[in-house]
Parts: structure tokens; sequence; C-alpha cells
């Protein structure tokens, strides 16, 4: 990447999480880091860095980019001079493409905050081999999809004896708010059902296979959570799947690995809301006038108050057997969804561009690419790893 003038863009600074990564960025980069924004509207982009100023004079100069995904020489414009991209630019599925493309092309490193199934898989597909040849790193889902869930159980994974059969629970449970574009990016992936499926069962077909070692995700039924006596319902989300994916990428895992995934409550009445609710959405997103009509609820760009913010929290608690041994693990931090998805984001960006990480390429996982550096780094930033019994 020699030759480069920016160690890391941020693509999509003008939006909710965007802005909120930006803010992240101005406090936590190194000294000399050479950084930029970028977005669609130059007039935007320079109030972000007005806000940014604010804080820090130095930033009055802060280099503005403009780029738009509808425009696929701007976005291979900054990807051929950046060595590491952000974006948080969705719904992915709609507008992440010809970014991924050009970081593939260009040999850039990109990371993005997408829960997507569809867009992960159709961009492996299509990217995933171009990237190996190029050397860049494409990192999905590095916000609380999935990070979090990944981290932790690859530290759940290093408390339990090598070279056993390793079987792992993730047990979720938050209070935060949604904003308007994580709202839209839900209602998008509901409303993509047969395409979601196509995808998964393309990738499958064109994944290898490694025979050698088993690792796979459970989906699980409902049962009582075993940790905080709640209750635990099975959370079909990218997670639990990406998690399987580290396992197949790192040997420590295992010859034979499981990972189920799953959502906490206090109560049986609130487990049955919750399925209600999320079956209310699924069906209100397969209706066009319905699903329009939820959009315009919450718009793209807004996001839940600082005050709200600064009340919502988030764990991940973890049980993991093998070999004989039984660990309980947690992942806890404050508001999930955006101050601690801008933390886990930039982090991830940072810990691509500046630390010593091993040796990967094409479509990676958090824990494949960056595994000790980034966990290393987020316990720094914050973010608990805690082991609670062994």
């Amino acid at each position: 990447m020699a030759g480069r003038s920016f160690d890391v863009v941020l693509f999509g600074a003008t939006g909710f999480t965007g802005g909120l990564t930006a803010e992240y960025l101005a406090r936590s980069v190194p000294a000399g880091t050479r950084w930029a924004l970028a977005g669609r509207n130059r007039g935007k982009l320079a109030g972000v860095r007005d806000r940014l100023a604010e804080h820090d004079a130095s930033l009055a100069e802060l280099p503005l980019l403009e780029a738009d995904v509808e425009r696929p020489e701007s976005v291979r414009a900054i990807a051929a001079d950046a060595r590491v991209v952000i974006t948080t630019v969705g719904p992915y599925v709609r507008y992440g493409e010809p970014l991924v493309a050009a970081c593939a092309d260009s040999g850039t490193d990109y990371v993005d905050l997408t829960g997507e199934p569809e867009f992960i898989n159709t961009t492996y597909l299509r990217h995933h081999r171009r990237a190996t040849e190029t050397g860049a790193r494409l990192v999905h889902a590095c916000g609380f999809d999935s990070v979090p869930h990944d981290l932790g159980a690859y530290f759940t994974v290093q408390q339990l004896p090598a070279d056993e059969p390793l079987r792992i629970s993730g047990y979720v449970r938050a209070n935060a708010a949604f904003s308007g574009g994580t709202f839209s990016a839900a209602v998008t992936a509901f409303s993509r059902g047969r395409q979601n499926l196509a995808s998964a069962r393309a990738r499958k077909a064109a994944e290898p296979r490694n025979a050698s070692r088993r690792t796979r995700y459970v989906p699980g039924r409902p049962h009582r959570e075993p940790v905080d006596a709640g209750w635990a319902l099975p959370l079909p989300t990218i997670d639990g799947p990406l998690v399987a994916r580290s396992a197949r990428a790192v040997d420590r895992y295992g010859p034979d690995f499981a990972y189920s995934h799953f959502v906490a409550v206090p109560k049986a009445w609130q487990a049955a809301g919750l399925v209600a609710g999320v079956g209310a959405l699924l069906g209100a997103a397969q209706i066009p006038a319905a699903r329009r009509a939820l959009l315009q609820r919450l718009p793209a760009g807004q996001g839940p108050s600082e005050q709200k913010r600064a009340n919502s929290w988030f764990t991940v608690t973890f049980v993991g057997e093998g070999g004989g041994h039984r660990v309980v693990m947690r992942v806890s931090g404050g508001d999930p969804g955006y101050d601690e998805t801008a933390k886990m984001l930039a982090e991830s960006a940072l810990c691509l561009a500046f630390d010593d990480l091993p040796a990967t390429s094409g479509q990676v996982t958090t824990a494949a690419a960056m595994g000790d550096a980034l966990l290393a780094r987020l316990q720094r930033a914050g973010i608990r790893f805690e082991v609670l019994s062994s």
C-alpha cells in the first residue's frame, strides 16, 4: 500500500452511526494518523468536521472526500488511496457492494457494521476470490453484529482445553433503542427471505470443506437460561453462523466445535411478547405498503438521544464445555447499537491499519483476522471480557 494518502477513510460520516464513529476516531487515532471523512454531500461532511473541530482545532483541516455508490469511479478512487476503508452506508444489500468490489480490486482493507446475511454471502461469492488475490481483508459485521459474539466465543475457547470437542452457547441481553438506519436494514432483510435463503445455499455450495475438522452453528431450542435463570430463545441473526466461520478458520476451536445463539429475557411473558413482535414485523415486511409505512415511522439518519444511549447496556454470557471442563464468561458494555458499535468499528479499522496480525486475506471474520489484537484493543477501550466461573 505504499504511496496511499490515507491510513483510514470513513465513508458515510454524515449518518447517525457514521457521525459517532467520526467522533470516536477523533478522540482515538494515534498521532500522525492520516484519515479522512467521505460521503456524497460535501456540505454535510463539512458540518461533521466543524463539530469535531469544536473539540480539537487541529481537525479543522481534516480532508473531505466526495463519493457516491451510484458513481462507482468515486468509491474506486477512495479505495485506491486508502489502507483501510470504514463504511456505515446501509442497508448494505442496496448500497454496499460497489465499495466492497473497489476494495477487493485495490487490495484495500474494508470494515462495515452490517448484520445482513444476504449481503455477506453475496460479497463472499462475488469478491472473496479477488480479495485473496490482492491481499485485501474484507471484514464484515464489525459492530454489535458481531464483535461481542465472535470475540466472546473466541475468548471462551481460550479458557477451554485444546484439541477437544467444544460446545458453546451465547446468551444476549440488552437495553437499547434502534436508529432509523438499523430499523431500515432489519425491515429490508425481513422482506428478502427468498434472497437470503438463496444466497446462503449458494455460499454453502461454494465454500471449501474441511474434512479434518467439524464446525457448525446449531440454532437450539427455547429453554431456561442457565446462568441468570431467565428464558432463552434462539436468535437467528448473523452472529451464530459467523462464529462458526471463525471456528472453521482457526484451529484452536478444536476438532469438533458447535455454537448456539440465544436472546435471554427475565420473564416468560417477555419471551412470548418478543416472539409475537418479531412475527408481526416479519409479516408486515412482506407487504410493500406496510413496509413503506414502517420505514417512514423511523427515517434513516435519526437515532436515540445521548441520554438514552447513556442508559443503554448489553451483556453476552457464554457457557462453554469441553474436555470435562465448563466455563462461564461474559462480554459487557454500554449502548450496544451506537456508542459501542462506533467503538468496535473504529477499533477494528485501526487494528487492521496498525497492528501486527495473522496473515489473512479475502472475506474474513474479526476473530480470524484480528483475534487477540482486537480483543486487547476493546478491553483497553472499556468493553469487558470477564471469566465468571471455570
